[in-house]
C-alpha cells in the first residue's frame, strides 16, 4: 500500500506567489485583528497578509472584517458597488421560474426565529441578486446550487456588495459550472481520485472497486459546502478559505474529508450506494481547521499542474485554472478605502459614486446587517448561525446525471 505520510502539523500558514499556502508561526486573535487592519490600511492594501489571515486558524473572525475583506481578495471597489436591480432584471429571464423555485425552498438558509416577512424581503433580493448577475453575464448559465452561494454572500454583505462579490466569483472561481453542461463540472470533480492516490492507495482502490465515483462531492464543491452544513459559522470559516485560495482548493478541501473518514468508509460495505449514501452526509462536528491545514498542505504538495498530467485531466482547460493567476495579480494593486473614498468625493459626477460619497462602505456594512434586523436586534443576528441543507444541489445532481446512470441507479443513492 502506498501512503502518504502527512506531515505534522505547525500552526498558521502564508500565500506565496503561486497562490497556495506556506507554513509560517500562529498569532494570536488581537495580533491578527492588528495585522488584518493594517493589511487594509497599507497602500497598496497587504494582499497577503489578508490571505494569509483568511487561511489561518479561525479565519476573518468576524463580519464586520468579512464585509471590509471579502471584497478585497475580490477586488472589488466597495464606493463603486453595482446599483440595486430593478424590476427590469426578471423580465422575460429565461432563468426566473427555477431561481423562483430554488429560492422559496431555501428557507432554512435563513435565521429560524426570522418573522416570515423580513425572510420574504431577503429571498427577494436573493432573486434579483442572481438574476441580475445573470443578465450582466449572459454567456454563465444558472445552476441549482448557485443560491446557495448567492444567500452566503447577501447574509453578510448585503445585496449591493453581493451582487458585486457574485459577479466576480462567477466570473472566476465558479466559472466551470456555469458552462451550458456539466463537462467542466466533471473535469473539476476528476481532481479528487489523484489527489486520494497519492496519499492513501489504499483507500482510493477501495473507492475504485466500490465504482462510487465522485457525484457524492458535487453539492460540496458547486456550493462551497453552503449546500451541506448545519451551523453558519462553519460555511463562514470555509468561504474565507476558498476566497483567499485557489479556484480548485475546495476539491482538496473535499480529499480531506474523504482522507479524515478513511476508517469509516473502509469498514463500509464495498458497494457504489452504500459508499455513496456514506461520504455524501458530511458529518458535522469535523475538526474544519485541521482538514483547512491539511488542504494547504495538500495543494502545496501535488498541485493542479501535477495532477493535471494525468490522462483523464488532460483532455479539458479549466477557465477558472487558467485566469486564476491573472486575477491573483490583479489584487495586488488596489488602494486601501480611504484613499478610495477621497478619490470617488473627487469624482463624484455620477449616481453610484453619488451614493458611494453618502454611504460608502457604511452603508453596505447597513445592509449587511440587514435593514429589517436592526443594529440592537442582537438575538436576529445571532440566529443566522442556525444553517440547514436545501434540496437545490441533490436536485441538480439528480437531473445532471440521470441521462448517464438511469433512474434505478439514482433511486438508490438519493
Amino acid at each position: 500500500m502506498k501512503k502518504h505520510k502527512r506531515k505534522k502539523q505547525n500552526g498558521g500558514v502564508g500565500v506565496n506567489e503561486k497562490g497556495f499556502h506556506t507554513r509560517e508561526p500562529d498569532c494570536g486573535k488581537k495580533q491578527k485583528l492588528a495585522n488584518i487592519h493594517q493589511a487594509l490600511i497599507s497602500d497598496p492594501v497587504d494582499i497577503e497578509t489578508l490571505r494569509r489571515a483568511a487561511g489561518t486558524k479561525g479565519g476573518l473572525l468576524t463580519d464586520e472584517l468579512r464585509r471590509k475583506v471579502w471584497p478585497k481578495l475580490l477586488n472589488i471597489n466597495v464606493y463603486d458597488l453595482p446599483h440595486k436591480p430593478g424590476r427590469d432584471a426578471r423580465e422575460n429571464h429565461k432563468d426566473y421560474n427555477q431561481v423562483v423555485l430554488d429560492v422559496r425552498r431555501s428557507m432554512k438558509r435563513f435565521p429560524k426565529s426570522m418573522p416570515a416577512a423580513e425572510r420574504a424581503v431577503l429571498q427577494e433580493q436573493l432573486i434579483d441578486i442572481i438574476l441580475e448577475v445573470l443578465k450582466r453575464n449572459p454567456q454563465l448559465h444558472y445552476y441549482q446550487g448557485y443560491h446557495d452561494v448567492a444567500v452566503t454572500l447577501l447574509l453578510v454583505v448585503g445585496e449591493r456588495m453581493a451582487i458585486g462579490m457574485l459577479d466576480t466569483l462567477s466570473n472566476y472561481h465558479l466559472r466551470d459550472f456555469m458552462d451550458p453542461t456539466m463537462d467542466s463540472t466533471k473535469h473539476i470533480l476528476n481532481y479528487l481520485m489523484p489527489i486520494l492516490e497519492q496519499v492513501d492507495t489504499e483507500l482510493h482502490d477501495f473507492m475504485i472497486r466500490a465504482e462510487v465515483g465522485t457525484i457524492f462531492a458535487l453539492s460540496w464543491l458547486i456550493t462551497w459546502y453552503g449546500h451541506v452544513l448545519s451551523e453558519f459559522k462553519h460555511t463562514l470559516r470555509l468561504y474565507d478559505f476558498f476566497l483567499a485560495s485557489h479556484p480548485l482548493m475546495p476539491i482538496y478541501l473535499a480529499a480531506t474529508i474523504v482522507l479524515y473518514r478513511e476508517k469509516e468508509v473502509k469498514q463500509t460495505e464495498c458497494d457504489m450506494a452504500m459508499v455513496h449514501h456514506l461520504l455524501s452526509k458530511i458529518p458535522q462536528d469535523l475538526p474544519y481547521e485541521v482538514l483547512i491545514e491539511q488542504a494547504q498542505e495538500l495543494f502545496g504538495q501535488f498541485p493542479p499542474s501535477l495532477l493535471a498530467k494525468r490522462a483523464a485531466l488532460q483532455s479539458r482547460k479549466s477557465l477558472s485554472i487558467s485566469t486564476f493567476q491573472a486575477f491573483q495579480l490583479s489584487t495586488f494593486h488596489q488602494r486601501p478605502d480611504t484613499v478610495l473614498q477621497r478619490l470617488t468625493r473627487a469624482q463624484g459626477s455620477t449616481t453610484s459614486r453619488h451614493d458611494a460619497q453618502h454611504g460608502g462602505l457604511e452603508a453596505a456594512v447597513s445592509e449587511g446587517q440587514g435593514q429589517m434586523w436592526g443594529r440592537g436586534n442582537r438575538m436576529v443576528k445571532m440566529a443566522v448561525w442556525g444553517l440547514s441543507a436545501t434540496l437545490g444541489a441533490a436536485v441538480f445532481a439528480v437531473a445532471q446525471t440521470a441521462m448517464d446512470w438511469g433512474p434505478d441507479v439514482l433511486l438508490q443513492l438519493f
